[in-house]
């Protein structure tokens, strides 16, 4: 992590002192904001972000551990490294300082290069707790992720969709789901190989992804070939055309498998869903989902390629 930019908020109530402290941090390469107390501190800290807060202990208004406790308790989302300046060196207030959370001390006066050192031991805490935080949520990312086609599992659709279903019913909107599966996929697999068919898998999935709402909609492989689509605030209606318009863009567009051999596919889709004025406050995920499969299944025994929606919810 460079050092360049990099936020380091000084806190301070002697402007000697702020003044030759910022000079200091400022001096080595870091980005540095100051202000006279902790109460100005906290205001700065609840519009921008700073990793690494110096701050004095005894100040007018708020002091040092209160601004620490401040911290603690209401920045959570990202860590910030706390150094106290003090001139107390006792062990009791040593002692209450790292109960609050204070992260280092140094007792005035300090030595620069020492402070420097604080600082940049905090600017390493912060770089390995972003590295830990950033690899939570790739990990995170990869359980709720299909390998082969990139949209959502089935763990992440048995976590997500009830959730919808609640918001759907506590504010009246209409929910809607589609179940689609691709038309003789067992053949292309013996056909031309398993490799193959997840290439296909991929791109039915890719091409239904790039034409859904983006943050709204979201789609999840069911098992197999069998996808499933959720149209948040969305009739069965509108769900039934916009399942067509996806069956019309499967089947319209060839696709390569290799220089010589071009792939049709087709798709059916099965549409259920739970309308907005519907009074049933109960409905469950198996539910929709069930109802959705039948129609899958009478699309299926019409001859493939096409869309069947549920008379009710």
């Amino acid at each position: 992590m460079r050092k360049k930019n990099y936020p380091v908020l000084v806190v301070e109530d002697d402007p000697v002192t702020r003044r030759l402290i910022c000079k200091t941090v400022g001096g080595a390469g870091y980005a540095v904001a100051e202000a006279e107390n902790g109460k100005i501190a906290q205001e700065m800290l609840k519009k921008s972000c700073f990793p690494i807060v110096v701050t004095d202990l005894m100040m007018p208004q708020m002091d040092g551990l209160a601004l620490c406790r401040w911290i603690r308790c209401e920045r959570n989302a990202d860590y910030v490294y706390i150094v106290v300046l003090t001139a107390k060196d006792s062990t009791e207030d040593v002692l209450k300082g790292f109960e609050t959370g204070v992260d280092d001390y140094l007792t005035k006066p300090f030595n620069h290069a020492e402070l420097l050192a604080r600082i940049n031991t905090g600017m390493r805490i912060i770089g390995l707790e972003r590295s830990l935080k950033q690899a939570y949520r790739e990990i995170k990312a990869l359980s709720i992720i299909d390998s082969v086609t990139g949209c959502y599992n089935r763990r992440y659709l048995e976590e997500k969709l009830p959730g919808e279903i609640k918001r759907a019913q506590r504010y009246r909107r209409d929910l809607s789901i589609v179940m689609c599966d691709l038309d003789h996929f067992k053949m292309i697999n013996d056909t031309y190989g398993h490799q193959v068919g997840d290439m296909v898998l991929h791109a039915f999935a890719s091409r239904i992804q790039n034409v859904i709402r983006k943050d709204i909609d979201w789609m999840a492989r069911y098992g197999g070939e069998e996808f499933l689509i959720v149209f948040p605030e969305t009739s069965i209606d509108n769900a039934y055309r916009k399942a067509d318009m996806l069956r019309r863009l499967i089947a319209e567009n060839r696709l390569g498998v290799s220089e010589r051999d071009q792939i049709y596919i087709t798709a059916s889709f099965g549409v259920s869903g739970l309308p907005a004025e519907s009074d049933r406050d109960h409905v469950v995920a198996s539910e929709l989902i069930g109802n959705a499969d039948a129609c899958l299944y009478r699309a299926k025994m019409a001859g493939r390629n096409c869309v069947i929606k549920a008379l009710k919810a």
